[in-house]
């Protein structure tokens, strides 16, 4: 009987490890939403977020809470000033939005709608790759800003992609309060299979390497 109970209980074990990543899910998820409340501190959270989604996640290690924490700290000066640049320019793009759907009942109109939706890939774009880049890399700012913007266009299938899936989850957790739960940690895993894919591409071989270890590796340019 030991040796069955001792495999129940084996923090090892399928189950537990299940449950471990359902709780990493869900703590994650919600640290993300309560720092992201001041609005401010959307973009270090959104960092850290997807930086120990990575590190817990894809690479195996323990104590999510304390990646994110350590990121999120890291991150905190930085993420407030790339909030401050996003969050005015999304709020315009949702304001253009706005103007060009209540003009949809024309057939210029739509044209334009459905032209301005194409043309939001571009900057939203920048922006879903802006934050995992300062999660991941340490580089100043207009660094970030500039590759976010080069992956944007020379990885445009996978932008779509990327942009169409946190459009689609920022929707379920405006109009529902349950996605909360899993949603925002969910994001960053899905979008890690297109970008932890890409990043290598764009780094030496010592840079990859460092990569996998920690998070302080720039992103190459070239």
């Amino acid at each position: 009987m030991e040796k069955p109970l001792r495999r129940v209980f084996d923090p090892e074990n399928l189950w537990w490890s299940f449950l471990s990543r359902g709780v990493d899910l869900v703590g994650l998820s919600l640290a993300w939403a309560f720092l992201s409340l001041p609005v401010l501190t959307f973009g270090p959270a959104t960092s850290a977020l997807y930086y120990a989604v990575v590190k817990s996640f894809r690479q195996k290690e323990k104590n999510a809470f304390t990646l994110f924490w350590r990121a999120f700290r890291e991150n905190l000066k930085q993420g407030i000033r790339a909030t401050l640049i996003c969050v005015p320019v999304l709020l315009l793009l949702i304001f253009g939005y706005s103007v060009m759907k209540a003009n949809w009942g024309s057939d210029f109109g739509a044209v334009m709608f459905v032209a301005y939706d194409i043309a939001l890939v571009v900057p939203l774009g920048v922006m879903v790759w802006l934050f995992p880049l300062l999660g991941r890399f340490d580089a100043p700012l207009k660094d970030s800003l500039r590759t976010a913007a080069m992956l944007t266009f020379r990885h445009l299938p996978s932008t779509v992609i990327l942009v169409l899936l946190t459009v689609e989850t920022a929707v379920s957790l405006i109009e529902k309060w349950w996605p909360v739960f899993f949603a925002p940690a969910l994001w960053a895993l899905l979008c890690s299979l297109f970008m932890e894919r890409i990043f290598p591409k764009y780094l030496t071989e010592s840079e990859i390497e460092q990569m996998n270890t920690t998070s302080e590796t720039p992103v190459s340019e070239e």
